[in-house]
């Protein structure tokens, strides 16, 4: 695996196969999260970022939900995006994958006019949002059997 990578907008059906790929090896098979709950119908309408290495590998995937679509995960704010389903598989982790991927999720909300991002953090990982600006909110909670924090950044 060569050590550049490059965030896109996946709009072609091999770029959304290849994260839903990268999702089912890193929360299905690493996580134990059961696959009937980690694709669901915001797939259909969320925005898709990909991180491929120079070779085209699938390195990690993240989406957006923005405005109606977003409502379930946002309280119905159209001025709030929704920030889900980050993974970056495990040999591509510490290569700041993740970073570009959040970057690139905000640069889209931005594009759509919103005023902040909100997430669902992995407990685990609630740390590298807050070194990216977010802000945790609320109290800690179970999301598939997963510690969870609500986070937000403001654009």
């Amino acid at each position: 695996m060569s050590a550049g990578h490059e965030v896109r907008t996946a709009e072609d059906p091999a770029d959304l196969e290849a994260c839903f790929a990268v999702r089912k090896e890193v929360f299905v098979a690493e996580q134990g999260v059961p696959e009937d709950i980690e694709y669901d119908a915001y797939d259909a309408v969320a925005v898709h970022v990909l991180a491929v290495c120079a070779d085209g590998v699938p390195l990690g995937t993240g989406r957006l939900l923005y405005g109606a679509r977003a409502a379930g995960k946002t309280g119905g704010d159209p001025t709030l995006g929704s920030l889900g389903r980050l993974a970056v598989r495990r040999e591509a982790r510490g290569l700041g994958i993740g970073v570009a991927l959040v970057r690139a999720i905000e640069e889209a909300a931005r594009a759509r006019g919103l005023a902040a991002v909100d997430l669902h953090a992995q407990t685990h990982a609630q740390g590298f949002y807050e070194r990216l600006g977010y802000v945790p909110y609320g109290p800690e909670y179970l999301e598939a059997g997963i510690p969870h924090q609500g986070m937000r950044r403001v654009l």
